[in-house]
């Protein structure tokens, strides 16, 4: 029975030039105005980032640098370009690092253009998606794990997904508190010593947090070492730059146990200064110090005052039960489910595995072959010194029997009248 992806056509997958920015955007575009939901707002304004910086980013990837993968899109397109405009573009994929090894890489996004119908995210009859999917994974070499997050209400985009190797690792949750929640959670009372602001210093203590915060399987996905929790000089630049362009802040906040010497809470926090998007919050505490979650609560809030009034928007995950419960004991509200998936490399073997070959008639073939030992530096010595005390004796053996010999003779000799 042949695959999907047997019958699919070819077509050319390479990296992005300058000319399908146009081609990108309108597909992004219209798919933006027919599904709201898409959330793909986010793609737009980095679209437009990267069409300003074009020639720097291509320069960049062309060797190893903190921004070498900042824009990574790979393109498919037909073998024979008969038509122009959008209808050349069959789809592409946006994908990038997602620690500072480069073990994981992060899925950002997949978009196949269906020029029977209309384009969607994931609509994959022509099997344009699969081979884009297989494309990096046969082109990024050194990744080991790969990462995505689809929503779970995109049934076709999970069927994708999940053909292509992809499991199930947790559900996420997106929350928004509004204003009004803000304003009455900032009544609160967050006064506790232990608040000190992040530094590279402090990276130790938050690469220990982020450890005991999950499971060891999304550990073991993550892959996240010290690295990831200091940032260099230059991408520090780089941030300072963008706050300015994008008008935007950033406080970041963690909670230190002396007892302990640990860190048992942090939160990041992305204000926008013009009001013109929601906040984002990130939040971590420790699975012992859920009674936290008030306090760092009302502290987001009380620094979110200082701010134009926008909506706060934070993560929770399945295995978050105190967060997710205290979320709703407050009143916030539930944007969308997503689905973090993940595939491993190994999974290439299963696709790999060439028909026929089974692995009971393969061991029957097998049997066992006697094998000495090597010798070692002990078993040498003693080869040799066995060796010359045979030497030894048979040396001395010849001597005796000569010795003899020689007896012999002269007894003889002295024998005669």
């Amino acid at each position: 029975m042949n695959s999907p992806l047997d019958d699919a056509p070819n077509p050319i997958i390479r990296s992005v030039q300058y000319r399908d920015l146009d081609s990108i955007e309108h597909l992004i575009v219209q798919i933006a105005q027919e599904q709201p939901d898409s959330n793909l707002t986010v793609s737009i304004q980095q679209l437009q980032q990267a069409r300003r910086w074009f020639g720097l980013l291509k320069f960049l990837s062309w060797f190893p640098n903190l921004f070498q993968h900042h824009f990574c899109v790979y393109i498919a397109e037909p073998k024979t370009l008969l038509n122009q405009g959008t209808e050349r573009l069959q789809g592409f994929i946006q994908i990038s690092p997602f620690n500072r090894d480069r073990s994981t890489w992060c899925v950002e996004r997949v978009v196949i253009n269906n020029q029977d119908s209309q384009p969607q995210l994931m609509t994959d009859s022509k099997g344009v998606g699969s081979q884009l999917l297989r494309h990096c994974f046969e082109t990024i070499w050194e990744a080991r794990t790969w990462v995505l997050e689809v929503n779970i209400n995109q049934k076709s985009t999970l069927a994708l997904y999940r053909q292509n190797g992809f499991q199930p690792l947790a559900q996420l949750t997106y929350w928004s508190l509004t204003p009004k929640l803000l304003q009455e959670l900032a009544l609160g009372d967050s006064d506790f010593p232990n608040l000190l602001p992040v530094s590279n210093a402090d990276a130790h203590l938050l690469y220990q947090l982020d450890c005991v915060s999950m499971p060891p399987l999304l550990r073991q996905v993550f892959d996240r070492h010290l690295l990831d929790f200091k940032t260099p000089f230059l991408a520090g630049l780089v941030s300072k730059f963008r706050q300015w362009y994008d008008h935007t802040d950033v406080a970041q906040i963690y909670v230190f146990e002396p007892q302990r010497k640990a860190a048992v809470g942090y939160f990041k926090l992305i204000l926008c200064d013009n009001g013109s998007s929601p906040h984002q919050a990130k939040l971590t505490v420790h699975p012992a110090y859920t009674w936290l979650y008030p306090k760092l609560f009302t502290k987001m809030a009380q620094i979110v005052q200082n701010f134009p009034s926008q909506s706060l928007e934070l993560v929770s995950t399945d295995y978050q039960h105190e967060r997710e419960e205290y979320l709703e004991k407050l009143g916030a509200q539930r944007n969308q489910h997503t689905l973090l998936m993940s595939r491993s490399v190994w999974h290439k073997l299963k696709e790999a595995k060439p028909e026929g070959l089974h692995l009971s008639e393969m061991l029957q073939g097998l049997q066992a072959v006697p094998r000495t030992p090597i010798p070692s530096r002990m078993s040498w010595f003693n080869i040799s010194f066995n060796s010359s005390e045979k030497n030894f004796n048979s040396h001395n053996g010849k001597k005796s029997r000569h010795k003899l010999q020689i007896l012999g003779e002269s007894s003889e000799f002295n024998d005669e009248p």
